[in-house]
């Protein structure tokens, strides 16, 4: 009795076992955007959508879960041989999406090292047409020239290809050397085309404002200039205006010309100096003048010291005050009329 029951229990243990199983295999939950592949007796059957899904178990065979979001794969670099014939190391990144869980699962064995396979070998097609420089400059046009490529290739894999980027462009140490010196080189040329064009424009600049400045200097001395012109000649206008209505006699403007003859020898560098033929004139008039002043004095009888006559008169007529000198053509008309 002891063993029979033994044995029942191992049965129903075992067949809960085995139902437990069938529960497990039978009941599939997908996540969004997530599926797998169902096959039944070893082929396709079906792909389980997002959700609850049921199989008959021992019968069908539910294969790994594939996901539908798009994935980013890095590709370690490649060397690559340009059309001028330098090796240059380049790393590319993939955006690609599964739009066909079957044909990803079926199509081909391991679809990701397929693109990255497929990747290289394009790259090297793409740069290989490409000398250096247009490569380290044309980076969009190599990414749209992979992503046809790739797109073509891996839409019977069930695989879109959306993106694909550059990375970087690696050059050999060497090449990098020297393209550092030749923009080292073009940054000093650029400086040096910026200051020279800075130092025109300062000197053009500085030109036109000495060019301004002289010019409003001119102007003012201009200005100055036929302001003083214009002063001066009111002033000769009012004093030939004075002498004009003032009637002056020969006497007068020879007593002028008397007082000027002094102003003319005060410079120190001068050591002759002209006389007019005017003002010689004016000296014949004014001793002519004096001579006939002095002979009408000599007519008249002199006054004898101590008389009258003479007390009235202090000081001869043709004396002069202490400190006072006569000039020379005066004093020889006083001469020769005593």
């Amino acid at each position: 009795m002891t063993e029979l029951a033994l044995a029942l229990l191992i049965a129903l243990l075992a067949g809960l076992a085995v139902l437990v199983t069938a529960v497990a295999r039978t009941v599939w939950i997908i996540p969004q955007a997530r599926a797998r592949n169902v096959e039944r007796l070893g082929r396709y059957h079906r792909t389980l959508q997002p959700g609850i899904s049921f199989v008959v178990p021992f019968v069908d065979r539910v294969k790994p879960l594939i996901d539908l979001r798009e994935q980013v794969v890095s590709f370690k670099a490649q060397p690559v041989i340009t059309e001028d014939n330098v090796v240059v190391h380049i790393d590319t990144v993939l955006f690609f999406q599964v739009t066909d869980p079957r044909a990803a699962d079926y199509e081909i064995v391991d679809y990701i090292k397929a693109i990255e396979q497929l990747t290289a070998t394009t790259l090297r097609n793409v740069i290989g047409t490409l000398d250096l420089e247009a490569t380290l400059t044309s980076r969009d046009r190599i990414n749209t020239a992979l992503r046809g490529v790739l797109d073509d290739a891996s839409g019977k894999w069930g695989i879109r290809v959306t993106r694909v980027e550059i990375k970087a462009i690696e050059p050999p140490p060497s090449i990098k050397d020297a393209m550092e010196k030749q923009m080292r080189a073009e940054r000093e040329k650029r400086a040096a085309i910026l200051r020279a064009e800075g130092d025109r424009q300062s000197a053009i600049l500085t030109a036109e404002g000495e060019k301004q400045a002289a010019i409003l200097r001119a102007e003012g001395a201009r200005q100055a200039t036929i302001l003083e012109a214009q002063g001066q000649a009111t002033a000769i206008d009012q004093v030939f205006t004075a002498v004009h209505e003032a009637d002056p006699d020969p006497k007068l403007l020879a007593y002028q010309y008397l007082q000027t003859l002094p102003k003319l020898a005060q410079g120190e560098g001068n050591t002759f100096w002209v006389i007019p033929s005017e003002v010689t004139s004016a000296l014949e008039s004014v001793t002519k003048a004096f001579t006939r002043g002095l002979e009408k004095t000599a007519a008249v009888p002199r006054p004898r010291p101590g008389s009258a006559e003479a007390g009235e008169r202090e000081t001869p007529p043709y004396e002069l005050a202490p400190g006072q000198q006569w000039p020379a053509a005066l004093e020889q008309a006083r001469t020769r009329a005593e």
